[in-house]
């Protein structure tokens, strides 16, 4: 039998954070940076609700759910889009603004889905050097040329945890020439309580050419229901809706994301639980010579350059402890090193308590 043609990629699939060891039933995963506290209890009722009509259509539109982002984060509802995870909103953009040879420019190491939905689009992904595994704006300035049509950034930056300020993020759309389009991608923003950080949404509510992105994924904790969005110029909303999968966000993500953001008092517990912990894990590491960057979002990337022991030996016995880390070669290529989920607290404690009999 003959298979028809179909394209062929060059390119790299994306590798999520492992969550399975064979012969072991109990796994504590510190891989995907998931809400260590998980949903919001109002979110976890509504959801449990009986008498839901899921042999219906979800609306298309998510009128509600667009309604309640506006509300909490004063925007305006016609500036959203919602997608089956932020994911979905990354490659609709890609779709809407990237023609072959078009270029796309891109920190070394960010967020893997960027450059896999730039590239399926036949866009060319240009790659800026960072500093000490930060974001460079002179560096992303540097590789812009007539054919570049999106910068793309994490802030913080997934898998670094380092993050730009207030004031470079300022400076990189200044720089940057106004027909490029700056996305910037507030997953983790909830987290930072930085006082000199303001996220994407905070800065660039108003301008035509940036583009915010959002999850429902991390501090929500609803990744497996696939919820995000994104906040643009009314011309990009509804340029995208015309290109958007119809009832692209199923009925239980909508209901669920609706109630989490009511729960403020959840999400400030999560919050609060995030730096009490991220803390402690920070400073015990240091105790073996095992770095990480300043405390930002819900992971710390460590670094294992001044540590005895290398980044794949503490990975092995961790994982025959059932306990399983990012491995940063996979997808982004950086050596010697280990991204950490902030866990809830008998998984931080499991860690550490791991991580001494590693250690010694």
């Amino acid at each position: 039998m003959t298979v028809p043609k179909f394209k062929k990629f060059n390119i790299e699939a994306y590798k999520p954070g492992k969550s399975k060891i064979q012969k072991l039933k109990k796994i504590i995963k510190l891989s995907a940076n998931e809400s260590a506290l998980g949903m919001s209890p109002k979110a976890l009722k509504i959801i449990s609700n009986k008498k839901l009509k899921l042999e219906k259509y979800p609306d298309g539109k998510s009128e509600l759910l667009r309604k309640e982002i506006s509300k909490k984060y004063k925007c305006n509802k016609d500036k959203v889009i919602c997608g089956a995870g932020s994911d979905e909103v990354i490659q609709m953009i890609c779709q809407l603004f990237l023609n072959p040879k078009d270029e796309v420019v891109l920190p070394k190491y960010s967020f893997l889905m960027y450059r896999i939905y730039a590239n399926i689009v036949g866009a060319k992904v240009v790659f800026a050097k960072e500093t000490n595994y930060k974001i460079s704006v002179a560096e992303i300035i540097k590789k812009v040329t007539t054919r570049t049509k999106i910068v793309f950034l994490a802030n913080p930056n997934n898998p670094t945890g380092t993050y730009l300020t207030k004031k470079e993020l300022l400076e990189l759309r200044k720089k940057l020439n106004k027909n490029i389009l700056l996305v910037v991608d507030d997953a983790y923003a909830e987290y930072m309580k930085n006082k000199d950080y303001k996220s994407g949404l905070d800065l660039f509510r108003n301008k035509e050419n940036v583009f915010i992105l959002r999850t429902f994924s991390k501090i929500f904790g609803l990744a497996s229901l696939r919820v995000g969005w994104g906040y643009g110029s009314k011309k990009i909303i509804n340029a995208l809706n015309i290109i958007r999968p119809p009832f692209n966000v199923n009925q239980l993500a909508q209901m669920a994301a609706v109630e989490s953001l009511k729960d403020s008092k959840f999400i400030e517990k999560s919050i609060k639980h995030n730096l009490i912990f991220a803390k402690k894990i920070k400073s015990f590491l240091e105790e073996y010579q095992i770095g990480s960057n300043d405390i930002s979002a819900n992971f710390l990337l460590l670094d294992f350059k001044r540590s005895r022991y290398s980044a794949k030996f503490f990975y092995e016995g961790l994982k025959k402890k059932g306990i399983i880390l990012r491995a940063t070669e996979d997808g982004y290529h950086i050596k010697n090193k280990l991204r950490l989920t902030i866990g809830s607290k008998n998984e931080n404690l499991a860690f550490m308590n791991a991580a001494k009999t590693i250690l010694g």
